[in-house]
């Protein structure tokens, strides 16, 4: 039987979160992930009384995994929690592993110690490129759910199994609750399947079987979410669904981001000059979730869920983590506010003025991209080739046209994602001493102040660039907004000429009965 702290229970005192967390070893896995640094970090210094967090971290392009753990603390994001408890990250215990490999890749000697002192798990890692692999994603998302259940439920004192899925995993549905539903096949059999076939025929097969979901990472985490519901009746679960997850609003710092994805990664191209067209539709709204909020779901929903046992509550605890129902901001307000704080503070290195326009139809996107996007990379990387250097703009716009059709689906779509249960775990449920460490007042977000940070945050953190610098990026800006307008008059005026002479005009004036065939020909 799965169980809490004794003395928690049967005291009639709900504990704090800070003293629900204390003495306790916790098994992550994603741990060097977005989500995963942002919840040790979170975990580390508003929960100093942890025992332990054991990191389930594979070796990556040549760097095992105790180098890996030691470049990531040295993060900016670590910051404050490195001036203040120096010592702290000898909690932080890398154990050596793989989600895509059957049985997690765990040794023995791991496995047994995991097992005897872990009582919280949160499972965040994933493979969420939307490469359309049906045998990764089900390795990755699907089978290592089932494996970290299978070692979760031999643990002798967990409380609370925390799994981290996608609100876009129900994404064939206008409005998505916060309860568990149906899936789509049944994942024993999808995981045998995927086992036994050949790659030519899951590709072959795969568009079929996952029926009305857009990709194969969605289907994959839907799956996933079953695996969790099947299991439930013997792990104390709790399943969370955040939206596109970005930038933290202010804890630990405001901005930080580590990665190119969702709508900041948009503002960062469109900043740059390289995103200039974009095929979305402007009205609708991407939900998202500021990193730092969803950290603060995880971490408070493990504490309720850690509260009962399963017999008390047999239920799956779901939090759906969304913003759509506090603040719609529709797409192209959000792309507004993003070059306005642009505008202000630019940039480092603008290849174009920063423009981006928007189009639902896909012709006319891919007529744009190839005058917008691809002509002007030629030319720029033929300049850069001619003065000795290495061209990269083609490149680049390659991975950009790639990155945005995938996200189709996503960008020409709009879901309500319902979050009542999740507002309540981020202010209501939570102890009132705690709701300044734990928790958010939503009503108080400001959009316009949190894109603006995002756009700066992005700037410090992503690009690495030097806000000292901000006067020559300035000046940089002002040059390339020149350079823009000059263009755009002689590419007006090429086109006026181009036209004269196809006698455009004058065929359009015949044909509307302005001038007449003989003024015409007077004029020859």
């Amino acid at each position: 039987m799965h169980g809490g702290n004794n003395k928690m229970k049967g005291s009639g005192e709900r504990p704090t979160i800070t003293a629900f967390y204390a003495g306790r070893s916790i098994f992550v896995t994603g741990g060097t992930g977005f989500l995963g640094k942002v919840l040790i970090e979170k975990l580390l210094r508003s929960c100093p009384d942890i025992k332990e967090i054991f990191l389930l971290m594979r070796p990556k392009k040549g760097q095992s995994i105790e180098e890996r753990l030691k470049q990531t603390i040295e993060l900016p994001l670590f910051d404050k929690l490195r001036e203040k408890k120096s010592n702290v990250f000898d909690k932080l215990i890398p154990i050596y592993g793989d989600v895509s490999v059957e049985g997690l890749g765990l040794s023995e000697n791991d496995r047994r110690t995991i097992v005897e002192r872990v009582s919280i798990i949160f499972h965040n890692a994933a493979n969420v490129r939307f490469h359309e692999n049906l045998r990764k994603d089900i390795f990755s998302n699907t089978r290592s759910t089932r494996d970290l259940c299978n070692l979760a439920k031999t643990m002798k004192n967990l409380v609370a199994f925390v799994h981290v899925s996608t609100a876009f995993s129900q994404s064939d549905k206008p409005v998505i609750e916060e309860i568990v539903y149906p899936p789509p096949a049944d994942w024993k059999d999808t995981i045998a399947m995927v086992e036994s076939l050949d790659e030519e025929t899951l590709q072959t097969f795969s568009r079929k079987y996952l029926g009305t979901m857009p990709n194969t990472y969605t289907f994959s985490k839907r799956l996933a979410e079953q695996v969790v519901t099947d299991y439930s009746k013997d792990l104390p679960c709790v399943l969370f669904r955040p939206t596109i997850v970005i930038s933290t609003i202010e804890d630990p710092v405001s901005g930080w981001l580590d990665n190119f994805n969702g709508p900041v990664g948009m503002l960062i191209g469109g900043g740059k000059g390289i995103l200039r067209i974009m095929r979305l539709k402007g009205d609708t709204a991407s939900d998202f979730i500021p990193v730092d909020l969803a950290i603060k779901v995880m971490i408070t929903a493990t504490w309720k869920r850690g509260l009962q046992t399963i017999k008390e509550d047999p239920n799956v605890h779901v939090y759906n983590g969304s913003s759509n129902q506090i603040q719609r901001i529709v797409q192209k307000e959000m792309i507004a506010m993003g070059f306005r704080t642009i505008e202000k503070i630019p940039l480092e290195g603008i290849v174009w003025y920063p423009r981006t326009f928007l189009t639902g139809s896909r012709i006319l996107h891919y007529v744009l991209t190839l005058l917008c996007h691809l002509l002007p990379a030629l030319i720029i990387d033929g300049i850069l080739k001619l003065i000795g250097r290495e061209p990269m703009l083609v490149k680049l716009q390659k991975v950009v046209y790639s990155s945005t059709t995938q996200l189709g689906y996503f960008l020409h779509n709009e879901w309500l994602f319902k979050n009542e249960k999740m507002l309540s775990i981020l202010w209501a449920d939570l102890p009132a001493a705690e709701r300044e460490i734990f928790g958010y007042d939503y009503s108080k977000f400001n959009g316009n102040k949190y894109f603006h940070n995002c756009v700066v945050g992005a700037k410090r953190y992503l690009l690495k660039e030097d806000l000292s610098q901000l006067e020559a990026a300035k000046r940089h800006y002002v040059r390339m907004m020149w350079i823009d307008r000059v263009f755009n008059v002689c590419a007006i005026a090429l086109t006026i000429w181009i036209l004269r002479k196809m006698g455009i005009f004058s065929y359009f004036l015949e044909s509307t009965g302005l001038v007449t065939e003989k003024f015409f020909l007077r004029n020859e």
